[in-house]
């Protein structure tokens, strides 16, 4: 079994990223666990760009979520939202269909009490439209993360 894990956030100490780090250590021996580090490489989604000319660094993102038969997203709340640069890269596989029918777990954290269950509706609403095969009982909303 292939499971992608996508951290959505960038910053270099994130909380969303040691979730992930932990998840692929706790990863059973027959499962091949890859982490995915290259949201900052892909470009503004443009429709101009979305076909045979596409980004090198799409055409991966798009190859590793083809060989996947899971993925996990993990990330963290900003302003009631999901991250910019996951909903980007979210964003390139619309057309392309990587997450159709593609089972999917949803993690999400914030220091706050709600963790991240405001705006975990609007990715799972994106995942809707991607046709993603959201597990039941396979989301999480983590609060006080990083609280001491």
């Amino acid at each position: 079994m292939k499971i992608l894990a996508i951290s959505g956030s960038l910053r270099t100490e994130s909380s969303s990223t040691a979730l992930v780090q932990a998840l692929a250590k706790m990863a059973p021996k027959d499962v091949e666990f890859t982490i995915y580090h290259g949201l900052a490489d892909l470009p503004h989604f443009t429709p101009d760009l979305d076909d045979q000319a596409a980004p090198i660094s799409v055409i991966n993102f798009r190859a590793l979520l083809q060989e996947s038969d899971g993925v996990i997203i993990c990330t963290p709340e900003y302003a009631y939202g999901m991250p910019g640069v996951l909903k980007n890269a979210l964003d390139w596989t619309v057309s392309s269909g990587e997450f159709v029918g593609k089972a999917v777990a949803t993690l999400s954290s914030s220091p706050s009490e709600f963790g991240g269950s405001r705006f975990h509706d609007s990715l799972l609403l994106t995942l809707t439209a991607l046709s993603a095969d959201v597990v039941e009982g396979a989301s999480l909303t983590i609060p006080f993360v990083r609280k001491n």
